[in-house]
Order: structure tokens, then sequence, then C-alpha cells
């Protein structure tokens, strides 16, 4: 819904250099400045943050098969500079109103020479950050195929990088890499970056549609320029012969904590084209999923096959007892072997019931307790067997009455040919995401391509993996504690992810041997706030849940915002976030650390002036670690209001939980 929609008119207002050939144009209270400059035919630009220099001159252009590039003998056809300002309101999300308000420059090159072709880039400027795009127009050609896209990113200053490689088989599903942004080698977005002059960078791209996502690649020092994954034949992009880019955006931010509630990448999509939304229910849920990846139950049919009917009904009664609405059930369909996840074009069905399950009586039963059922398809990455399904499988789950599917592509290749993030993927994803909603079904991806922002435009689109999630501690190494104080300030920049937190029983009593999830109790209460999903798993076994003391907070903690902020974070250590309840006047606090111990004060000064509040208090036990006693956790109550403090003490490994209860 939009709330206001202030101005598209011509900005007469903008500085002029007084040479043609250079464009500037700067953001609505010029926190950031674009200049646009054609040298000797050559487009470039760069960017500053008030008086210091982001980007240094770096160069744009195309690379085409069969066609002469563009990248010089241009001259400036059309300049155009406007305004825009609106409010609008998400479906759901960390922020219910959002402002989107940005000064634009569009600048229209030909080429003085040979076939005259033209193209637009258009640029924004926004208080926090900034964004491009190439439109290239129709100009009779059949087709024109990409094989490189020429824009660098030339930054001025070097700095630390965290950063996940490219093309690498297991996608995004990597611990994050350290490294000064000079020693980088070819990553995936969100790239973020503490620069040597103080300010937060976040590199990555919005409105991803009918285009190869972007990674980047170092070719200088500090300079790194579009790399754009390709389909398998080494074509990059395949266009019908004109093609508009995905916008390549930089968020720029004076804090750490100011890129978490920088909403530049959802300002970038299309309004939401979902006439009707009531199905759409951000929710909690269980899953019989935790006890398959600890070795409780198995995937596919065998003597612990998890996905049973007695299974299901067990823990239909489960959720009706903890006040849980929603149940993930997964391998309920033939086609599951114990080889499932390996590469191969594995044989799923969408429609057939695994031996032992009923999926009507199931979800009749769910109904009786009001639980909602939550479909799965496992795809194995052989898209071929799930597109020829996708109507029936879809439909079947509509016909049950469920509105919610998880939808896994594990596999290093789609089709065991292309890559997830390639143009083929970004195509294949987008499609089902719009099936889905043809079926009134929300989606969670897993093995997705990554979030560009497209939850604006399709409120389906509800959570995704596209990280090591949760399930890598149950059976690898898995996550150190200075993971899940990194991911806030990486992965989470381009949008809500379904870690799957929720893990009481932190030693794995019942699953493999030696493995454990590095957390303290108190740190799996708190990433319901700080690591944001509208849908939340309650990952354990049902069993840790019933009369722990810590699993009011579980019960309490929303998953639909009306407000967020982080009060105190520093990227790969520490990060304390709040946010408001949408639907009444309760604030959550969620606060973590890595390996080091913590202890700061937090003012409450976000809290309603005038009112009391009382703060039930989830928190580390004193003396514990995340491998010593991690499951003590203290609660306690405190009655505070907005001109108070709190100190939170946080363990190694630890956090800290609260709810903000107004009286």
């Amino acid at each position: 819904m939009k709330i206001t929609t202030l101005l598209l008119l011509p900005l007469l207002f903008l500085a002029c250099t007084g040479d043609p050939n250079k464009q500037m144009i700067s953001s609505p209270e010029n926190a950031n400045t674009i200049m646009f400059e054609l040298v000797d035919g050559v487009p470039t630009y760069s960017v500053m943050h008030g008086t210091t220099q982001v980007l240094n001159s770096s160069k744009m252009g195309f690379e085409f098969k069969n066609q002469p590039a563009m990248r010089s003998g241009f001259e400036i056809v059309n300049v155009e500079k406007t305004s825009f300002d609106e409010t609008w309101e998400q479906v759901w999300g960390e922020k219910r109103y959002i402002r989107n308000n940005y000064n634009q420059l569009s600048v229209t090159l030909q080429e003085q020479e040979g076939e005259q072709r033209k193209i637009e880039i258009q640029f924004r400027a926004y208080d926090d950050g900034i964004a491009l795009r190439y439109v290239y127009p129709d100009q009779q050609e059949d087709s024109l195929v990409i094989m490189n896209e020429l824009t660098t990113f030339n930054l001025a200053d070097d700095g630390t990088a965290w950063w996940i490689g490219a093309y690498q088989d297991n996608r995004y599903e990597y611990l994050t890499t350290v490294s000064k942004v000079s020693e980088l080698d070819t990553v995936v977005t969100p790239l973020t970056i503490k620069s040597d002059n103080g300010l937060s960078l976040s590199f990555h791209e919005a409105n991803l549609v009918d285009f190869a996502s972007m990674t980047l690649a170092r070719t200088g020092n500090t300079e790194l320029e579009a790399d754009l994954v390709p389909w398998a034949d080494g074509d990059r992009v395949k266009t019908d012969g004109s093609f508009t880019t995905p916008w390549r955006t930089l968020q720029i931010a004076d804090e750490p904590g100011d890129l978490i509630t920088s909403y530049l990448i959802l300002n970038l999509n299309e309004p939401n084209k979902l006439e009707d939304t009531s199905w759409i229910q951000p929710h909690k849920y269980l899953g019989i999923w935790w006890g398959m990846h600890i070795g409780k139950y198995s995937f596919w049919e065998s003597p612990i096959q998890g996905a049973t009917t007695s299974n299901a009904k067990m823990y239909i009664d489960y959720a009706d007892q903890l006040g849980i609405d929603h149940l993930l059930i997964e391998g309920w369909n033939k086609g599951w072997t114990p080889a499932w996840y390996e590469n191969a074009m594995h044989m799923f069905s969408f429609t057939e019931e695994a031996d032992g399950f009923d999926l009507k009586e199931v979800t009749d039963y769910a109904k009786e307790h009001g639980v909602q059922i939550i479909g799965y398809h496992e795809t194995g990455s052989n898209l071929i067997n799930y597109l020829k399904q996708i109507d029936d499988g879809m439909g079947l789950y509509q016909e049950m009455g469920m509105h919610d599917v998880k939808i896994g592509q594990v596999g290093s290749r789609l089709n065991m040919k292309e890559w997830h993030h390639g143009q083929f993927g970004v195509n294949y994803y987008r499609y089902v995401l719009e099936k889905a909603a043809e079926y009134q079904l929300t989606v969670n991806f897993h093995e997705p391509i990554k979030d560009t922002g497209e939850r604006r435009t399709y409120p389906n689109m509800m959570a995704r993996e596209g990280a090591r999630g949760m399930e890598y501690n149950a059976w690898s190494d898995g996550n150190p504690p200075s993971h899940t104080a990194t991911i806030p300030f990486t992965r989470m920049l381009s949008g809500p992810m379904d870690y799957t937190p929720g893990i009481f029983d932190i030693e794995i009593e019942q699953g493999y041997e030696g493995r454990d999830v590095h957390t303290t109790l108190a740190k799996q209460l708190a990433m319901y706030v700080v690591i944001y999903s509208p849908i939340q798993m309650l990952a354990d076994l049902p069993e840790y849940y019933v009369d722990h003391p810590a699993f009011q907070f579980l019960q309490d903690v929303p998953v639909d915002w009306e407000d967020t902020k982080v009060l105190n974070a520093e990227i790969g250590e520490y990060i304390t976030t709040v946010r408001k309840d949408k639907y009444s006047d309760d604030w959550y606090l969620g606060s973590l650390t890595n390996e080091d111990p913590r202890t700061y004060s937090v003012s409450l000064n976000f809290l309603e002036d005038g009112a009391v509040y009382e703060a039930q208090i989830y928190a580390d036990a004193e003396g514990i670690a995340y491998n010593d006693r991690p499951e003590e956790v203290v609660i306690s109550t405190k009655d505070v209001t907005s001109d108070d403090s709190l100190e939170l003490n946080l363990a190694p490994g630890g956090g800290v939980a609260i709810r903000f209860a107004k009286k």
C-alpha cells in the first residue's frame, strides 16, 4: 500500500558543472554524490560520500558476441534529472513503512561512428547509497548476447572485506573469509567492506530479472569489475536484442549497523504485483527436519523414516500443545533415497506419497488442531522432472488447503549443467515464484538464487537459505560463533534467511557424536530478533521445548515488525538489534557475540516516552560459554522506561534476548 507519492519532476536545482560531458547528481540530503563523465568518448562515474571519495573514476560498458563492444566512442545525446519521494507499506517485513527518496540522473549515449547504437545509463542517488543500471533499447537486432559487463567499482581506499568466493559447488554455503580488498578473489554479493576511510560499504544488486547474477572480480589493487555468471556454453546473458540490467548497488554507511537498516535494495524493485495477499501469513513453524539432520530420522523410506502419518500426527500434537500453528514435513513423497543430496538427476514425485504417509489424513488432522502443513518440493536440481510436475504438485497442495511450500535445489548445478545463479537459474526461480503465486503458495527457497529484493514485487517470496544454516552444526564441524555475528552484515543485507534457529539441546544428545551448535541457549533466542525472517523455524526436537521456561520467548517473539533499529554493532564481533512488534506496543531485543565475551550498556530510548515496560530478560548464566554449560539461561524481569539503560553481559559465543512488554 502506497502512503504518499510526492514528485517525479525535472530537477532544475541540481548543480551544473558547466561541461556537458560532466553530469553530477546528489542524494536528497547531499549525503552521496555521483559524478558521470565522458572522457574522450569513454563513460566513467565516481562516487563521494560527503567530502570522502568512495569510488574513483570507474569505467562502464559491454562486450557482445559477434558484435562490436560498447565501451568508447560515445557522445551524450540526452540528459534527464528527476526526483522521486514516496512512502510505501510492506505486506510484511522488518519495517512496515519504507521511504523511497532519491534523485536520478539518466544519460543517453550514442556511438559517434559505426552502428551508432544508443544506450541509457540511469544513476540513482540515495542518502544510504547509490545505484546504476543500463537500458539498451531495441535497435533492430534479432538477438544480442552479452559476453562481459565492463562496469567497474574503483575503490578509492583499501579496507577489510568479508566475502565468499564465487563459482563453488555449494553455492553460497561457505564460511566467510576476511581479507583486505586488495587481496580479494572473485566473490559473490553482497560484498561487505569496512573501508580504511572509516565507511561501511556493501556491493550488491537489485531487481535481478532475466539476467545473469553479478559476482565481483578484482582486476586491480582495489578495483572490482562486474563478472556475470555464465551459461554452460559460455554466454553470459542471452537477449532478444534489447535488455535492462539489474541495478548495481552500493550501500554506504557511517556505521556498520546502518547497512542493516538500509532499504535501498527493496526500493529498487517494482511494487507489489499481487492484488490479494490475505493468504500470505508470516509464521513460526515446527518441523521433522532437525531429527533428519541429526540422524534420528531418515528422509527416505526406512525403519526410521521421518515422514510417516504417525510421526506427523505426533508433531501436530506438539504444535497444538506448544501454540505453534505451522508444521513442515519433508520426505512425504516418493523419490527419496540415501543418496538424495548427491549430484544426480533424481526422480522425485510431487504427488505420490511415500509408504506409510497419507497426505489427506495428515492435513485433515492438522486442520482439526489449528495447524497448517508446509509442503516440500525437493527437486534435486532435476528441473526437467520438476517442471513437468509443478502444476500437479502445487495443485495438490492447494487442494489440501496448504499455503506454504519449501523448495530445494540440492546439487552443484541445475540439471547437472547450469549454475544456480546464472541467467538460466534466475529465470527458473522467478518462474517458480510466479507459478506458486497462481496457487496461493508462499515460497521458502533452499539452494536458492540470492535475494535481490523481489519480495517487494512478489511478497509470497518469504525467505530462502543462501548461506550456511543451522544444519551444518548437525553433521559437520559446524558454524563457529563468529558466523552468526557476521551474516547480519553480509548475507542478511540481501534479505530474509531461513537460518532455522531455536536449538535447546545445544550439545545434541540424540545426534551424531561430538556435534553441537556452538552457541549458548540465550544466543539461540537472540537469533530470532537478529536474523530476520517472516517465517522462523523452531528447529529442535519438540520434546525439548515442553515445560522449558525459556520457550516462553519463542512463543512471544513476533515474525512481523513495525520498526527495526541496530543499537550497536561490529562486523563479525557483536550486534544488538531491537524490533517493535507490528501488532502491539512491545519491543524485542536480541544481542549476540562471537567467541569473545561482551559487556556493554544499551540505552532504552527507543521505548515510548513516559511508558513503563516489563523487561523479560533471557541471559547467559554467569561463567558459562558456548562450549561450557551452554544451556544454562537466567530468566529475570525488571521494570524500565525510555530513560533507562541496561547492562548486557554476553558469555563467549553467547547472547541475550529481551521482551519489553508495555504495562
